[in-house]
């Protein structure tokens, strides 16, 4: 019912948006202009990268120069970054969002990011554990918090060093 009722009001729009795929570049440059931005810092501001892969909600994403417009949430993992060069920089997200806009721009506002070698594998495992038992506890609350370490945590264990 809904749908049938949502295709004749798309029908009488005359002005409906299609997506389609990426054709030839309309900028004058095929970098990709990468913004990095945490609440207290901002790490890359327009700066010229050549890709960079998001961990997303709904899969691994590789961004490049004039990559379909898009918004995608952000799930804990690693972000990886590919200079021009061919360099390549990483950082530990726990969660944001990433917004491809045309025009070659991909803006990333995180929660948080962290160099891989930053973290502690011995001290992360620890977090784990405790974790774990108050995700075993009778109240609603602390269960949900303890998953929410957990998913964070599970996904840095395979990235710390």
């Amino acid at each position: 019912m809904f749908r049938q009722a949502f295709r004749q009001v798309a029908k009488q729009s005359s002005t409906v948006v299609r997506r389609t795929y990426a054709t030839e570049a309309s900028s004058t440059s095929d970098a990709l202009k990468l913004s990095l931005a945490l609440p207290h810092e901002t790490l890359f501001s327009e700066s010229e990268v050549e890709q960079v892969n998001l961990p997303s909600v709904n899969g691994d994403l590789g961004i490049l120069a004039n990559h379909i417009p898009i918004v995608e949430q952000l799930r804990p993992g690693l972000l990886e970054i590919i200079s021009k060069g061919g360099e390549t920089e990483q950082y530990f997200v726990s969660g944001g969002i990433a917004t491809v806009q045309p025009g070659n721009k991909l803006t990333i506002s995180a929660i948080e990011a962290f160099k891989p070698e930053q973290f502690d594998a011995a001290a992360v495992k620890n977090l784990i554990a405790d974790a774990q038992k108050r995700a075993a506890s009778s109240d609603e609350v602390v269960v949900a918090e303890a998953n929410i370490e957990l998913e964070v945590l599970e996904a840095l264990q395979g990235v710390a060093k």
